[in-house]
């Protein structure tokens, strides 16, 4: 049996495992690659305090999302088919290593940034 999300080591497995998947994703992969040029040192400690905030309560993000997803926007496609692919992937992430209700929380705020992400954009390059 799996366990829920309990602890921060629980959501560096989860995005650890997520980019991982990411990265050999031919839809959104390269826009993480060869787009944004990620700094995946600099990147994935900001992708924990980012789900540990939202999921374990740690309050340890500072930012705003929403910026440099606009600005990627700007220099390729961010659509409905790029945030259903990556909704898709963290879906499967979740539910390969976790169940419960913070799986399941996971889950349903990644969907709304999904959402939520695709509108603002859609709405801004309009």
């Amino acid at each position: 049996m799996k366990q829920d999300i309990r602890e921060r080591s629980d959501i560096i497995h989860l995005v650890d495992r997520f980019y991982d998947r990411v990265l050999k994703n031919p839809v959104i992969g390269p826009i993480f690659t060869d787009v944004a040029h990620l700094d995946f040192d600099k990147h994935l400690p900001v992708m924990y305090s980012f789900w540990a905030s939202q999921l374990l309560g740690e309050q340890s993000y500072s930012g705003n999302p929403m910026t440099p997803h606009l600005k990627l926007a700007a220099l390729t496609p961010m659509g409905e088919i790029q945030f259903n692919e990556w909704l898709r992937l963290f879906n499967q992430t979740v539910d390969e290593l976790f169940e419960g209700e913070r799986a399941e929380e996971a889950k349903t705020r990644a969907g709304n940034i999904a959402r939520l992400m695709n509108y603002k954009i859609n709405l801004e390059l309009k």
